[in-house]
């Protein structure tokens, strides 16, 4: 079939149960037409299996949706060996390089690979560049994960994660906005609460997020940020969206991080409700049950005028890619 070019109508992105598309799911997405799809281990077994998979997932909403997936490398990368090449932690990588000109240099190539092998099989964005400042307390959960322990750092590196993935044809989506770094407990399990000064949030923290604004797409934080909004988590915060758009100056297409996640409370139904009245722009469900996402998409809506103008301008950020996937190799193992 010839798929539309449209965004859709849903302010959702959901997973699905397994590595092939059920009936009742296909039945939800077609009603629901969620602005994209998002990947985890549970739904990849091989090449030809995924790429069915997203075949038939953009298929069920007749359109080019976009599919997500987290390829950081290390713990958090969800295509991996024997048929996707498997990486190192990304802080091991840029503190093995050397120097930060290598590391820029490696991260590049290396998001240049992980596009090709993405594209290859229908994904065309990556949850990456991971933007958070690595600091001494940060939860071991996040901590190599991250680029570096410096903003200075963390933003070239970001940068060259970006370019790397979107030459390669895949969308950049920068997390965890605006800055992760401080936490010490795991969101999936618990809020953390950040209490430092505005003025370190604006210097260390929010630095790459700023510098990095222009990209088309973000991922928020589960964390309080208490110098700014004592009460409500970035993700569910007017005033921390507030920030977002006006100080840190990203007019992108603005995700929240998953909902299922326990940093937040209430149903799930509340926790969509929240933020999506915050101001963030589209609801992230990752658990792949039917009767959660039904709850979820009734609570997060359609797309406003603002959320629909951001969705396409994301969207015409795709770009064809331009990799040299064996020259990139070639020049990858020469360090």
């Amino acid at each position: 079939m010839t798929l539309g070019a449209g965004v859709g109508t849903g302010a959702a992105i959901f997973g699905c149960a397994g590595p092939e598309l059920l009936p009742d799911e296909r039945r939800f997405f077609r009603e629901a037409d969620p602005f994209g799809f998002i990947l985890f281990a549970r739904n990849v077994e091989d090449p030809a299996q995924l790429r069915r998979l997203t075949d038939d997932l953009r298929a069920a909403v007749g359109r080019a949706a976009p599919i997500l997936v987290d390829q950081e490398g290390g713990r958090v990368q969800r295509l991996r060996a024997p048929h996707w090449r498997e990486w190192a932690p990304p802080l091991d990588t840029v503190a093995a390089a050397g120097s930060v000109a290598a590391a820029e240099r490696q991260m590049r190539l290396r998001a240049m690979v992980i596009a090709a092998e993405l594209a290859a099989v229908g994904i065309d964005a990556d949850c990456i560049p991971t933007l958070d400042v690595a600091r001494p307390g940060t939860h071991p959960f996040l901590l190599n994960r991250c680029y570096g322990r410096d903003p200075e750092t963390v933003t070239r590196i970001g940068r060259a994660v970006a370019e790397g993935l979107m030459a390669g044809g895949v969308l950049p989506v920068m997390k965890h906005m605006p800055g992760h770094g401080l936490s010490q407990v795991d969101t999936h399990h618990d809020l953390p609460r950040v209490t430092v000064s505005r003025a370190e949030l604006e210097s260390v923290d929010f630095a790459p997020f700023r510098a990095l604004s222009d990209l088309p797409m973000a991922m928020t934080a589960h964390l309080v940020f208490a110098a700014l909004d004592p009460d409500r988590p970035a993700t569910q915060s007017p005033e921390m969206v507030r920030v977002i758009r006006e100080e840190i100056g990203f007019q992108g297409l603005l995700m929240s991080d998953d909902l299922n996640m326990q940093a937040l409370s209430g149903k799930l139904a509340e926790r969509t409700a929240r933020t999506i009245a915050a101001g963030v722009d589209i609801a992230l469900h990752c658990k792949g049950d039917l009767d959660e996402m039904i709850a979820v998409a009734g609570a997060a809506g359609t797309m406003g005028p603002q959320t629909r103008a951001r969705a396409e301008a994301a969207l015409a950020a795709r770009r064809l890619a331009k990799v040299d996937l064996k020259a990139a190799l070639a020049e990858l193992a020469h360090g």
